[in-house]
């Protein structure tokens, strides 16, 4: 019993080896002063997430097409290039797509994807808009000033700004189209992130930030798509090249059907049928004459391989054997 109660006891972990194992405490019994791997693990903010290839190219493209929108709307040269992208937290994208030193977000605009019936959100932050209505109004040509400090919204200011949201959303609609119909309309905006929930905060979000330059000021918008609502179109941003984005081939897919038709098939006239023994049937021999119990006029089948296309009837013309067609053969598939 002795023997029995000590293995026991060699079997269980002792608290200082747990706490190896979790990264609380060196070899040398001294505490870690990096977080353990379980803390980091639990409470780390990157997410990891399989790469969405087609995603950057819709977004590539938005930077495009939104350049040349811009264009007509400021009247003047406006350099529009996709600065980030990425996969993070919900509750971490919000600061992430913000512009470096710009200060926190300013207007959070909640959209909706129309045809996947789920939110995605826009953010906006105070240096932008500020920029944004300077420009629009006809402020001066010259680099801006220091930060702006952040106050609430005029009016103006914000008509201004959801007139530039409008022309995002336009643009990212027709920056999917390649892909598939999706339509993308502003619902709401707001100013405090508690109310822009579009998901989780622990789950994923693919998030984008749009650099823009004009007139010696800069801004950025910044595009959050929940995996949540990019759900309907995963596999087809998870393809690798541009072939794929567009779906089948249509060139090919004209010439494989235009060489099928010159197709060279087997027709089998299935003339009876009949059931016989094993022994009778390992007794045949060249020379033996099989009867065929068919006159003319019955019914027999047509048939390419194991597929039956046509029933006939059994006939003679110009002295040969001949068949009838009475009907088409639908298969079982394809019967309502």
């Amino acid at each position: 019993m002795m023997s029995s109660e000590d293995g026991s006891a060699e079997s269980l972990l002792a608290q200082a080896e747990i706490d190896m194992i979790l990264g609380t405490q060196s070899d040398s019994g001294a505490p870690e002063p990096a977080a353990p791997p379980l803390n980091r693990l639990i409470h780390g903010n990157a997410v990891r997430y399989e790469r969405l290839p087609m995603a950057e190219i819709v977004f590539e493209r938005l930077a495009r097409i939104l350049g040349g929108s811009l264009r007509n709307l400021f009247q003047d040269n406006v350099d529009v290039r996709l600065a980030a992208l990425a996969s993070q937290r919900l509750t971490e994208s919000i600061a992430g797509v913000s512009a470096p030193g710009s200060g926190q977000a300013s207007l959070l605009a909640v959209f909706r994807a129309l045809e996947w019936d789920n939110l995605g959100i826009l953010v906006i932050d105070y240096d932008t808009i500020y920029n944004l209505t300077e420009i629009l109004l006809g402020g001066r040509s010259v680099p801006a000033g220091q930060p702006h400090a952040p106050r609430p919204l005029t009016s103006i200011e914000r008509n201004l700004t959801e007139r530039l949201i409008r022309i995002v959303l336009q643009d990212l609609t027709v920056s999917f189209a390649p892909i598939c119909a999706v339509t993308f309309e502003l619902e709401r905006t707001e100013t405090d992130p508690r109310f822009a929930a579009v998901g989780r905060n622990s789950g994923a979000a693919l998030t984008a930030r749009i650099g823009m330059t004009t007139a010696s000021r800069q801004g950025s918008v910044g595009i959050i798509l929940p995996y949540a609502t990019i759900e309907p179109v995963r596999e087809l941003l998870l393809q690798q090249f541009m072939g794929e984005k567009f779906g089948r081939d249509s060139i090919w897919e004209a010439h494989l059907a235009e060489e099928l038709w010159h197709t060279d098939i087997e027709l089998e006239a299935v003339l009876d049928q009949q059931t016989m023994k094993l022994s009778a049937l390992m007794a045949l021999k060249e020379g033996d004459i099989m009867p065929l119990g068919t006159p003319k006029g019955a019914p027999i089948a047509l048939r390419c391989g194991e597929i039956s296309l046509f029933d006939a009837q059994l006939g003679v013309r110009n002295g040969r054997i001949a068949a009838a067609i009475d009907r088409k053969v639908t298969p079982v598939h394809q019967r309502g």
